[in-house]
């Protein structure tokens, strides 16, 4: 498994690719309400791309046809965006990658849909958490598969089903590049982390079962028992310390 190590200047180049991504998930979280459309949501990452001369990792990838993956309840990831209508109550993951320069900057945020229940809360703010424990492991010394234990570690003794068939990746020049970054696993698997090296850290946990099913768009993948899920990703650069996170959440609303 060869990992690209990146020098600080490539990690400052992957900072403007992801500093767009976050702008784009800056201007999606004030507009997801209850009425907006998956496809609305689209057309705000279209034109922020734009404005910033970057481009959309994700639009022509292997075929698919947007610039986000807009995926609602069940729906894990690489949901397309459209006519859907986005309902009180509802939850969903916006999966976003921009380009500039070259360089990728990848981020996903699971966004609650005015108000929801308790139990759709509380998943949000798990897989969330479960994010940032598993950021904590991406420091020298480690191994890779401390990233995943820290995830699992948390997220099963809490009952959710974690997604095995999915998971992070390493990026830079390409959107996934090696290694593939599971969400479980021991800590002393993999190769150890080395500053320079960049990871998309991406749990995803569902309210039941961990197993998951692709739909007839051969893109969605969706929970098998149509339980809710939700997904959480930073693009995130090895230090000498704590970890760098290049695809940090925005709270202001700029236009």
């Amino acid at each position: 498994m060869a990992i690209t190590i990146k020098s600080d200047r490539d990690i400052e180049k992957m900072q403007k690719a992801g500093h767009v991504v976050s702008l784009c998930h800056q201007r999606i979280e004030a507009a997801v309400v209850p009425g907006v459309t998956t496809g609305e949501l689209d057309a705000i990452v279209v034109d922020t791309l734009k404005e910033h001369n970057a481009l959309a990792s994700f639009l022509g990838y292997n075929g698919f046809p947007a610039s986000i993956c807009a995926s609602v309840n069940e729906e894990i990831v690489h949901g397309f965006p459209g006519t859907r209508v986005l309902n009180e109550g509802d939850i969903i993951s916006v999966d976003i990658g921009a380009i500039v320069d070259g360089w990728h900057g990848d981020s996903a945020w699971t966004y609650a849909v005015g108000s929801v229940p308790a139990q759709a809360e509380k998943l949000l703010v798990d897989t969330e958490h479960a994010l940032h424990l598993a950021i904590a492991e991406a420091v020298p010394g480690n191994r890779l598969g401390a990233i995943g234990h820290a995830i699992e570690q948390f997220a099963a003794p809490r009952g959710y089903g974690i997604v095995r068939g999915y998971g992070g990746h390493g990026i830079g020049r390409r959107m996934h590049e090696d290694p593939h970054v599971p969400n479980y696993g021991s800590a002393s698997y993999g190769p150890v982390l080395r500053k320079g090296m960049t990871f998309a850290i991406e749990p995803m946990l569902n309210i039941g079962t961990d197993e998951t099913r692709v739909l007839s768009d051969d893109w969605t993948v969706v929970t098998a028992d149509g339980s809710l899920s939700a997904h959480f990703e930073y693009t995130i650069a090895i230090t000498d310390g704590e970890p760098l996170i290049l695809t940090p959440r925005l709270t202001s609303v700029v236009h």
